[in-house]
């Protein structure tokens, strides 16, 4: 017989009555409005441990614990139900044998049909397996949450579906220097560089990993302070239960070191591959040159031999143009013996600043109308150990093809500066003081393809006829023997800068004001004819004077303002561009109060006197003058 047939003769309350007796997931059990058990259901019994005889008329209160007994939790709850009508909470209960349990409670009020509160009803149900297991999943979610917070070497976020930050751990704090409240609620895109942003790149980012999964990348990011770093970055799709997708967790790792070190070696492997090449070719170019240089000698000396066995003139003449041949293959194998690094050099101490501006009016007369040459210097500039005129045969030969570099005109630059290099900042150089020089112009630029070849010894870019290929293998091979490197910064297009480095003497800076020394003067000459110019500096050299030359008063008041080692101004009187030479006497006086001065002119005196005043304060020379006159006046000048 089925419960269906056995209950069909009782009344609806009845079989009420029995659906809750029956029940045993739910207690089930009606109190008074004391709070006093009237009835008990086989749930109840099951959960809590007590019979129906054990319990009815006890008050519920008992199944509470001792603490929310003492804060009178059962006498609150009744009064909630009173009131509004229903009371849920869920909390501790206790069982008959003392055991407890988290338990899910309802207490609803019961009213007669006048409205009257007659008691109340009470569900409690066992949900102790649920509560572990969401304080287990709350217990994982925080030690997570602690694990994320704790890693500071990666960013570690959360972005919503359309890329706006929704969580934030430290790491990314320490990273990218944005607090938790700074940029929860931004747009991630405030990570990438302008460029990155223009291109589309975050959208780019997010939908691929939408696509696939998964998206990962290195690039460089910027940090709240606008300075940036390289990424590496990766950006996982996340997705609920049903594939729907709810967002994208992205981890950042700053690699910036990473990358600048895997640049670094890469430089030096580069720059040794570059200097091995050079080792080797310069080892075979010597190597040539010398026996090359073998067969020269043996020409010439037999060409001597010839010359003094024959008389027919037209014999006489073949042999010369056969001994300029020679003139000329000797010439080429010193060029190749300088690339080789095995010329001899005649190595002094000497101030680069002293050494360019001395050679400035040469190097001006390399460029052309079209072109613009400028020179810049720098007090306390370091010493070097250089053999002084192959430095400047190199200065001369970069600055030349600089010109050529620059058919319809230009700027070149000729700079000096002391540098501090790292291991691996130049080449193969080791860390250190250096001296720079710098020559650069706004020509045409190297492709990076003549930029790997451009020290190679016959390799050129110009016409047949116009250049050899030597100039820069001789400025290396010249520079790398005083112990230096040369470096290439070029661009198609954008001019040219060449880098000469060369190691300082220790402990070598030169005060911006120091003496010269006492037993080489320097003279600053300035006339505005080249050619007397010229002779007349290479009497004042030949007698042991170190000498600096000027075009003009302009230039030579430029070179004062920069080099106190200058002791004796020799100018010209009349020069007929800009300032004469009286007045750019005066004016270097006042500059120098210790200055000596000797004035030259093909004019008498007192007629220079009648034009342009006193000059009783200056020593003269008159025009031409010649070495004895010469020497003795720079001795006695005043």
């Amino acid at each position: 017989m089925t419960t269906q047939e056995t209950t069909a003769g009782f009344s609806d309350e009845r079989r009420f009555e029995l659906l809750v007796s029956n029940v045993s997931d739910y207690a089930i059990y009606m109190l008074d409005l004391s709070g006093r058990i009237n009835s008990w259901n086989a749930g109840a019994q099951r959960f809590k441990g007590y019979t129906a005889s054990e319990i009815i008329g006890k008050h519920f209160s008992l199944f509470y614990t001792p603490e929310d007994q003492q804060n009178n939790r059962p006498a609150r709850a009744l009064r909630t139900a009173r009131e509004e009508g229903r009371f849920e909470d869920e909390g501790w209960r206790v069982r008959k044998d003392g055991t407890r349990f988290w338990a899910n409670v309802v207490i609803d009020p019961i009213r007669d049909p006048e409205g009257n509160l007659v008691g109340f009803a009470k569900v409690t149900r066992d949900i102790t397996e649920r509560k572990a297991a969401e304080e287990a999943l709350r217990g994982s979610e925080e030690r997570f949450r602690l694990l994320v917070q704790g890693v500071t070497d990666y960013a570690i976020y959360m972005l919503a579906p359309d890329g706006v930050v929704t969580n934030w751990n430290s790491g990314a704090e320490r990273i990218k220097g944005y607090t938790h409240d700074e940029i929860v609620g931004q747009h991630f895109s405030c990570f990438y560089t302008p460029e990155d942003r223009q291109a589309g790149s975050p959208a780019k980012t997010l939908a691929a990993a939408a696509s696939v999964g998964r998206f990962e990348q290195e690039g460089w990011r910027v940090r709240k302070d606008g300075t940036r770093f390289w990424a590496h970055v990766v950006v996982d799709a996340v997705h609920d239960d049903h594939q729907k997708l709810i967002g994208f967790a992205k981890i950042t790792r700053d690699v910036t070191e990473r990358k600048l070190a895997a640049e670094a070696l890469e430089r030096a492997n580069a720059a040794l591959f570059q200097s091995q090449k050079m080792e080797a070719v310069g080892q075979l170019t010597g190597g040539i040159a010398h026996d090359f240089n073998n067969l020269l000698t043996v020409l010439s000396s037999s060409m001597d031999l010839l010359t003094m066995r024959l008389s027919n003139p037209s014999d006489i003449r073949i042999l010369d143009t056969m001994r300029r041949a020679v003139e000329r293959g000797a010439t080429l194998t010193q060029q190749l013996l300088s690339f080789a690094r095995k010329q001899p050099l005649q190595v002094q101490n000497c101030d680069l600043n002293v050494v360019i501006a001395g050679f400035e009016a040469v190097l001006k007369r390399a460029g052309n109308s079209s072109i613009e040459i400028d020179f810049a210097y720098v007090p306390e500039l370091r010493m070097v150990a250089i053999d002084v005129a192959r430095f400047e045969a190199a200065l001369l030969n970069l600055v030349v093809n600089a010109r050529d570099a620059m058919p319809e005109g230009g700027k070149i630059i000729v700079a000096v500066n002391n540098a501090d290099l790292k291991d691996g900042d130049v080449g193969t150089l080791k860390a250190g003081a250096f001296i720079a020089v710098t020559v650069s112009d706004t020509g045409t630029g190297m492709a990076e393809r003549v930029i790997a070849r451009a020290f190679e010894p016959f390799f050129t870019t110009k016409e047949v006829g116009k250049g050899s290929g030597l100039g820069l293998s001789q400025v290396y091979g010249f520079i790398a023997q005083s112990g230096g490197e040369v470096q290439i910064d070029s661009k198609e297009g954008q001019g040219t800068t060449i880098r000469l480095y060369l190691p300082a003497i220790e402990d070598s800076a030169v005060e911006s004001k120091s003496a010269p020394a006492a037993s080489q003067e320097m003279i600053l000459m300035v006339d505005d004819e080249p050619d007397v110019l010229d002779i007349g500096a290479e009497l004042c050299r030949s007698i042991g004077y170190q000498v600096l030359t000027a075009n003009n008063a302009k230039e030579a008041l430029e070179m004062l303002n920069r080099s106190a080692n200058i002791s004796i101004l020799f100018t010209d009187v009349v020069m007929p561009q800009g300032m004469h030479g009286l007045e750019l006497a005066r004016t270097a006086r006042a500059l120098l109060p210790q200055l000596k001065v000797v004035l030259a002119s093909g004019y008498p005196l007192p007629m220079l006197k009648e034009q342009h005043g006193p000059t009783d304060a200056f020593t003269f020379i008159t025009k031409p003058y010649r070495l004895a006159d010469l020497a003795q006046v720079l001795r006695t000048a005043t």
